[in-house]
């Protein structure tokens, strides 16, 4: 093998395990109901970009399914934009109080909800009670 290749396959290989990360989804207005009714675990992070304490729990979520695949393969996750959607009857049926919140779900049932923290402790807690709840 020459050294050129050895050199470009190595760094693709570097790429792979970023690659398995799929990206959460963006939410549009019924893709939440149409999850829960296909009887899949959701998980909602309501987030702003300008955001810092946003940025910081992203950065915990980031963290923890790297270290167990086992969440995204069980648990869909879907990003709300604040700015787009903080008025609208979605979050209010669900009473978001703010951009920051972590919220998991299983048909008609809300799992947990995590409000402005970014303890990896409380972040995992709530993605652990999502997981039980999608593998039951």
């Amino acid at each position: 093998m020459k050294r050129r290749d050895f050199i470009a396959l190595g760094g693709a290989a570097l790429l792979l395990p970023s690659l398995g990360q799929a990206a959460p989804m963006e939410y549009t207005p019924g893709l939440v109901e149409a999850r829960l009714d296909a009887g899949e675990t959701v998980f909602l992070d309501f987030k702003a970009s300008w955001c810092t304490t946003c940025k910081a729990q992203e950065a915990v979520l980031d963290r923890l399914k790297a270290q167990d695949p086992a969440y995204e393969a069980n648990i869909t996750f879907i990003n709300v934009d604040w700015d787009t959607y903080a008025r609208a009857s979605f979050t209010q049926r669900l009473r978001i109080p703010r951009r920051s919140t972590l919220v998991a779900l299983k048909g008609k049932a809300e799992i947990g909800r995590v409000v402005a923290d970014t303890r990896e402790a409380q972040i995992k807690m709530l993605l652990d009670a999502a997981l039980r709840a999608a593998m039951a």
